[in-house]
């Protein structure tokens, strides 16, 4: 599954490259934000989250503490930064619809694209099913947990509605939250009442144990989770469509700004009320994440795009253009391990600086991995 120059691997399926009529400054001919996001939001999954634990062991602060809090997800009830991580792949697979699409039907049909979609989908869904077989330990055909099968599904949903006019994607993405809002409220199961969003009672818990048998640690939501993530990919897809419009490039700015910043609000209003746990994916939670993923996304835009300052982003587009690659190489190449095997006969003389450096040596020889492959225009896609 090597492509060209001409497709980026990442975790969201495809990156794109802007149509002629997309005005970016300098005459960019890609959306390099999307990329530097990508692979700055994979960043934290990869080893820099280790990193920062590294630094803990070494001199522990109060900021480095804050830190290490932020990139741990939260246990049930709240909002921390490594809880955006998701949904930040979800809105940028969904941006990824709109932008690919109007590249591709310069060349080809919609029936020709869509075939390559369903291809890309099963790959996809497959590759989830890899990872997670190899983390458990045991062969999952379905395991919706995996970051990648949920992609897969709100990718193939997203692309149905890519013709459709921007209030009917809307309306669906509102009509799917709602109606998941509605059911987890007034739905209730043997031992679940309605409205239950306690970690061992609540309907998606229920909806699991039904249909997989079982129970993830942790009591991370699957089956009937995964339904409000298709929300906020055809959020995604909407703002794709904004940064193809005619409209000035301020203007896009303010929208995207004014909509991450609704949904934010609006999430927090729901709160008392619906409260905000990822791991069940509540609909306060998912206009909350999907918020604040949109502006960590506009800044991404502003400061790349905009103001044209991407040298220092090149790390992150490097491991952004293959964000599958590195995903599912964690799970396949023991990192830590191998690297473990030198450095911890030297755990004498490093002291508290061993963690960081492990860390760091992981980081660093992921990176040379990808750098290689960027070199040699080899990138993962599905």
């Amino acid at each position: 599954m090597a492509s060209t120059a001409n497709q980026s691997g990442a975790i969201a399926p495809e990156q794109t490259r802007l149509p002629a009529e997309v005005q970016l400054p300098l005459g960019a001919k890609r959306l390099v934000s999307l990329d530097a996001f990508r692979g700055w939001t994979m960043f934290w999954i990869v080893g820099g989250a280790a990193l920062v634990s590294g630094l803990q062991a070494l001199t522990p602060n109060p900021i480095i503490n804050g830190l290490v809090y932020e990139l741990n997800h939260t246990d049930w009830q709240g909002l921390r930064f490594y809880d955006l991580i998701w949904p930040s792949f979800m809105l940028m697979t969904g941006m990824s619809v709109p932008l690919s699409y109007a590249k591709r039907s310069l060349t080809q049909s919609h029936a020709q694209i869509f075939r390559r979609v369903v291809r890309r989908c099963l790959v996809l869904f497959l590759l989830g099913s890899l990872r997670e077989s190899i983390n458990f330990n045991h062969p999952y055909l379905i395991e919706l947990s995996s970051a990648l099968q949920p992609i897969a599904i709100a990718y193939f949903i997203a692309f149905l509605m890519v013709r459709r006019s921007a209030r009917y994607q809307a309306a669906v993405a509102v009509g799917i939250l709602v109606s998941y809002a509605l059911v987890l409220a007034f739905v209730p199961a043997p031992g679940v009442p309605a409205g239950s969003y306690g970690r061992n009672a609540n309907l998606v818990l229920w909806v699991d144990v039904a249909t997989v048998g079982r129970v993830l640690p942790e009591h991370w939501g699957t089956v009937l989770s995964t339904l409000p993530t298709i929300s906020t990919t055809i959020l995604g897809m909407l703002l794709g469509e904004v940064l193809m419009s005619g409209r000035a490039t301020g203007r896009k700015m303010q929208i995207i700004a004014s909509i991450g910043v609704a949904a934010v609000l609006m999430g927090w209003a729901l709160n008392p009320i619906i409260p905000i746990v990822m791991k069940i994916w509540t609909a306060s939670y998912g206009l909350a994440s999907a918020g604040w993923s949109c502006l960590l996304f506009l800044f991404f835009f502003w400061i790349i795009d905009v103001r044209g300052h991407r040298k220092w982003a090149f790390p992150f587009v490097v491991v952004g253009m293959n964000a599958i690659a590195i995903y599912i190489a964690g799970s396949v190449v023991p990192w830590s391990k191998t690297i473990a095997i030198f450095i911890n006969p030297l755990t004498g003389i490093l002291g508290s600086f061993t963690p960081l450096l492990q860390a760091a040596a992981v980081l660093g020889i992921e990176w040379l991995v990808l750098y290689w492959l960027y070199k040699r225009k080899i990138f993962l896609t599905a």
